[in-house]
């Protein structure tokens, strides 16, 4: 009965404090990226209930046993993969893609679940296996059980989600003992299935790949247009940013998807390189911490739980920023506890909650 016992002494209050913080701030960039856009109206309301919901859900999921969730995951996987597959059945389409299940008063992304799901459930086959042979079999095993779930994200169709899970799925194999010499076969087999999948994109997809490396500079719309507009509002925000509401990219609704895909650039321009170091600072520091708790933990699966969060946040963070900055082809990932999102923040206020149950059960042995 032991492991169930916990010291509140131990519980990462930064980690929570910057989550905090960095969730209040996501809310202020909403309100000012949405300002005097019609129908948008609702969305600071609902992202403010998001949000002190999965607070809520943070702590809760502190106080639980993380080794919970072990002997729930299977159930929580098909739910997901259920999840996934009404939504591709019922097929809302929105920019391309139907991704959200309606719940009347809420849309719910099962995808934003799913992120969550996978590292659970990879963290509870690699520590179930921990003293398997590091084999092709133990390899295969993992892909199936990633590739179950990502087959429904694709046929969405959402890639970027689907890469961010393939990646979940790498990162986690690579620290729990992935052997050197697998590594050329998967770059291998990763060129090959890149080459021959990119016929089978959606359009817009394949576009975006190509308006990437061919860039068209009489595109007055689509993806080329909203890159070269975030980077107008990056480089007119300079050192220190226009000031809150008053970035003219933003509030005259040239930079488009600002409240998700581009709401680095809007905050870049009202606060400038110094506050857009800031905020990264702090994403930065989330994800240390995150790298604490996995070096604290217990036992694997709490490990691996913290790596695969952690992982997550930078992943998603990196891509985000290097599509605002056009370095890497437009994705539909949005920026950790800033963009706008329901399931987005529940989803990541969820993980803080599972890291922080590492924490406060973590080894006894710390100085």
């Amino acid at each position: 009965m032991n492991r169930f016992r916990i010291s509140w002494r131990h519980f990462d209050f930064w980690l929570f404090g910057v989550t905090l913080l960095l969730t209040i701030f996501g809310i202020a960039m909403v309100r000012s990226a949405i300002a005097g856009s019609p129908g948008l109206e609702g969305y600071v309301p609902r992202q403010i209930i998001f949000a002190a919901i999965g607070l809520v859900v943070t702590i809760i999921t502190s106080v639980m046993d993380y080794h919970y969730w072990s002997s729930i995951v299977k159930p929580l996987y098909v739910i997901t993969i259920i999840m996934l597959i009404v939504v591709f059945l019922l097929q809302q389409v929105s920019f391309g893609a139907a991704r959200w299940i309606n719940a009347g008063l809420v849309n719910i992304q099962p995808s934003e679940l799913g992120k969550l799901v996978i590292i659970l459930a990879l963290a509870d086959y690699f520590a179930r296996n921990q003293n398997k042979p590091r084999d092709l079999r133990w390899i295969l095993r993992s892909l199936l059980l990633t590739g179950g779930m990502v087959i429904w994200i694709l046929l969405q169709p959402n890639l970027s989600t689907s890469i961010v899970l393939m990646v979940l799925w790498f990162t986690m194999l690579w620290i729990s003992g992935l052997p050197i010499k697998y590594l050329l076969i998967f770059g291998v087999v990763g060129i090959v299935v890149a080459v021959i999948g990119f016929p089978f994109l959606e359009p817009y997809q394949q576009g975006r790949v190509i308006n990437f490396l061919v860039p068209d500079p009489n595109a007055t719309h689509g993806n080329t247009y909203n890159v070269d507009q975030a980077l107008i509002s990056i480089g007119s925000g300079g050192w220190f940013g226009m000031g809150y509401g008053h970035g003219t990219q933003v509030q005259l609704r040239f930079l488009k998807v600002r409240h998700t895909d581009f709401i680095f650039s809007a905050m870049a321009e009202e606060f400038g390189f110094v506050g857009t170091v800031i905020i990264l600072a702090l994403l930065a520091f989330v994800i240390l911490r995150c790298l604490r708790a996995a070096r604290l933990a217990r036992d694997t699966f709490g490990a691996l739980i913290a790596y695969g969060f952690a992982t997550l946040i930078f992943f998603q963070s990196v891509v985000n920023i290097g599509v605002n900055l056009k370095v890497i082809p437009v994705t539909g990932l949005t920026l950790p506890f800033i963009s706008y999102g329901g399931s987005s923040i529940l989803s990541l206020l969820l993980g803080i909650g599972l890291v922080e149950s590492v924490v406060l059960r973590h080894k006894p042995l710390e100085f």
